[in-house]
């Protein structure tokens, strides 16, 4: 993703060899640095949310959006911000390859204070792009047959493009074809009932439930493809080594994950401008340690790596939840408030542990290509085991907002939302296709403002 602003951050700017004297970084430095800066430990205070959204012209929605539009609504925005850069309440905004554009929200103390800052500098987003004639669509696959491509030609990208071709067209496919909601939340502490530990696997536990519920992509290039969620199925086909969960069987998660980054292939070699960022094929990180690449790795390669790992939950310092789709309208603040409430709250988080048990498997592919995921995937909630697993922890969530006050509108939300999709056995992704066999639907569903 590409930040909309002029300033280009360090992880998108091209980097000079390195100076020589460095001192060469080793394994059990890489794994010390990972496990360090990966997983921040304290007490779970700070919710942030990174909310993607499908741009489409109202005019002519089956069209790619004229660049110019794009543009001209970009450059409307009110930024400004706690730092002169981001919008009003602090969110940032960044292009994604396909031009999808994602509001990132600051970190806020709370969830309460995340979803109003969050609906905020989405009230100034929408604006913006609909005095341009623009709409934001929320859903985690473009539904619409019109031409997908490249929009930004940044060396990060084209080298994913040639890395993933090989594979088939996933890696293409979800550069410039999905969207999702991903909800960012503390680690958690080193013991007690924020463990990090509990915390890591709850929110692996979890994630087939959040695919299953909030499941809002059955189309692409306008026709069904047999899967609610669609974005879930195509990051289950890309590259194991950085969509697949870290190996289940380390008792620290912190050393699951430094194993997992050493032994990711290398997507991209950032190089001096004018020069492509591609990297030799097969190569991983664990290899570039070793001798096999062009020039030692340094520890801001090692940072960079980090970035172009995709796997379920990743950990950046708090855990980033990256299995949800994308949700119209405001859609996003439901499975927001149900991560938050499940992790947050002790009691809520025994029950959800407790519920989402008998969907582990400690055998087999690991997610997102285990049984259930895929089931999650291709069935929704209309998977008994999975609907089971989801009203409780839909009750859970519950029970535990209506411990935390000011929470009531929230509370309603997520109340509505179990009522009509969960104990239906439905998720978004019906609401769809029902429009699609019924006619009722021929561009993209309205994003309210």
């Amino acid at each position: 993703m590409i930040p909309i602003s002029r300033t280009t951050p360090p992880d998108r700017q091209s980097a000079p060899p390195p100076p020589t004297g460095v001192t060469p970084l080793t394994e059990s430095g890489a794994r010390s640095h990972v496990s360090g800066v990966c997983f921040k430990i304290g007490p779970p205070r700070l919710v942030g949310v990174e909310v993607e959204w499908f741009v489409h012209d109202d005019r002519c929605p089956s069209r790619p959006v004229p660049p110019e539009l794009l543009h001209a609504a970009l450059d409307s925005l009110p930024l400004g911000g706690p730092d002169g850069t981001s919008l009003p309440s602090g969110s940032r905004l960044t292009l994604e390859p396909g031009g999808q554009v994602e509001l990132s929200s600051p970190p806020a103390t709370g969830l309460l204070a995340c979803v109003e800052d969050t609906r905020r500098d989405l009230t100034a987003l929408r604006a913006a792009f609909a005095a341009q004639g623009l709409r934001l669509t929320g859903t985690g696959t473009d539904p619409l047959a019109r031409p997908r491509r490249m929009v930004l030609d940044h060396p990060r990208y084209l080298a994913m493009e040639r890395f993933f071709e090989s594979a088939g067209p996933w890696g293409r496919v979800m550069m410039t074809g999905t969207a999702s909601v991903q909800v960012c939340l503390d680690a958690g502490e080193a013991a007690g009932p924020h463990a990090v530990e509990r915390r890591w696997q709850l929110v692996h536990r979890l994630g087939p439930v959040l695919v299953a519920a909030f499941a809002n992509s059955p189309l692409l290039d306008g026709k069904p493809t047999g899967h609610r969620s669609t974005r879930q199925t195509v990051w289950s086909r890309m590259d194991p080594s950085r969509t697949l969960a870290p190996e289940p069987d380390h008792g620290d998660p912190r050393e699951a994950w430094a194993q997992y980054v050493l032994n990711a292939e290398v997507l991209c070699v950032r190089r001096p401008e004018g020069q492509p960022w591609t990297a030799p094929p097969g190569l991983t990180f664990r290899d570039w340690i070793r001798g096999g690449g062009e020039r030692p790795p340094t520890l801001a390669d090692l940072t960079y790596h980090c970035t172009t790992l995709f796997p379920p939950v990743r950990p950046r310092g708090h855990l980033e939840l990256r299995m949800i789709d994308a949700q119209p309208g405001d859609g996003w603040v439901v499975p927001t408030a149900l991560v938050t409430a499940l992790l947050d709250d002790p009691v809520a988080a025994d029950t959800a542990l407790d519920a989402l048990a008998p969907l582990d498997r400690p055998t087999g592919p690991r997610p997102p290509r285990s049984d259930v995921w895929l089931r999650a995937a291709t069935l929704g909630v209309a998977d008994p085991e999975l609907r089971r697993a989801a009203l409780t922890c839909f009750a859970a969530a519950d029970a535990a907002l209506g411990r935390l006050p000011g929470a009531g509108r929230l509370r309603a939300t997520l109340a509505e939302f179990a009522e009509r999709y969960p104990a239906r056995g439905r998720c978004p992704a019906d609401d769809q296709l029902d429009a699609l066999r019924t006619g009722t639907r021929r561009t993209p569903p309205e994003e309210a403002p």
